[in-house]
């Protein structure tokens, strides 16, 4: 029982950045109904960019961390208006592909620039340190990595709830045309979007970095935030954050108690079966759009 309810632990654990990267996607897919393929990539960039500063530049933890998050920020906004914004009536699927291009060359240019091998980030927060809690124990990362997600979920509910940008997030996305005509710039909407987005997914990268630190480390955090996203519903915040934890508990459980080898097809399978039973996700509402 005590091994059980420690491998839940550490599922909810696991499951935080797997809720982050959900969360990012989840915040374009809102407004452009395409989900970003690069998310992965462009937390991986704005790690290394924290990286660059401490390592490189000497700067105190304090100053790198958020001046990463700036990063992550403008190479969202600068994506978006260089790249995305200049394509000429693309469908969802040349969006993906751009997106998945996009991932390949961000990952490329990582791997230049710093190398293929592994690296240490020199993080305030030990990985391996962790606390006792009665007969269990947490890592101090895990439990930053929870708050952190939980921070995030919270003050993005409230921003697409009460703040004029978050609402015309919401109806970009329903309805572009009607937006458009309503005075809402929609351009520079998805471009706030993508940089919002890019914020929570380096946060995750951050909180990932001091545990593997190499150009594909975000490759297998990024598809498990994109099944639980899926799982949840792929405009539902909090189902993200559910699917998150679920994900994250039910892979735990399904390495300990069948194969370790195999614990990386748990994501898979769970995007497959939802998308076969229900494709809107557990919380998100169907619909049909009629013409």
């Amino acid at each position: 029982m005590i091994d059980f309810i420690q491998m839940l632990i550490n599922g909810v654990a696991v499951g935080s950045s797997y809720a982050l990267l959900g969360l990012a996607m989840v915040i374009i897919y809102k407004t452009s109904e395409v989900p970003n393929f690069a998310q992965g990539e462009m937390a991986l960039i704005s790690t290394y960019v924290a990286y660059m500063l401490l390592e490189q530049y000497q700067f105190p933890s304090y100053m790198a961390f958020p001046l990463s998050l700036v990063f992550a920020v403008v190479l969202g906004c600068v994506l978006e208006f260089t790249v995305l914004r200049r394509a000429k009536d693309p469908s969802v699927l040349g969006m993906i592909i751009i997106t998945i291009g996009l991932e390949m060359i961000l990952m490329g240019l990582v791997s230049w620039k710093f190398g293929a091998e592994q690296k240490s980030m020199p993080f305030p927060i030990s990985p391996y340190d962790s606390v006792m809690i009665g007969d269990f124990f947490v890592s101090t990362l895990e439990i930053l990595t929870l708050i952190v997600a939980l921070c995030a979920m919270i003050v993005l509910f409230l921003f697409f709830r009460f703040s004029r940008l978050g609402m015309a997030m919401k109806a970009t996305q329903q309805n572009p045309v009607a937006a458009r005509i309503m005075g809402i710039r929609t351009k520079r909407v998805l471009m706030a979007t993508w940089g919002i987005s890019s914020l929570v997914g380096a946060s995750a990268g951050l909180l990932i970095s001091p545990v593997i630190m190499q150009p594909y480390m975000m490759w297998d955090p990024m598809l498990k935030g994109f099944a639980a996203a899926v799982m949840g519903g792929m405009t539902s915040l909090p189902g993200a954050i559910f699917g998150a934890y679920l994900l994250g508990i039910i892979e735990n459980l399904f390495g300990g108690y069948i194969s370790i080898e195999f614990k990386s097809v748990v994501a898979f399978v769970v995007i497959v079966l939802m998308l076969c039973i229900r494709p809107s996700g557990l919380f998100a509402r169907h619909y049909v759009k009629k013409v």
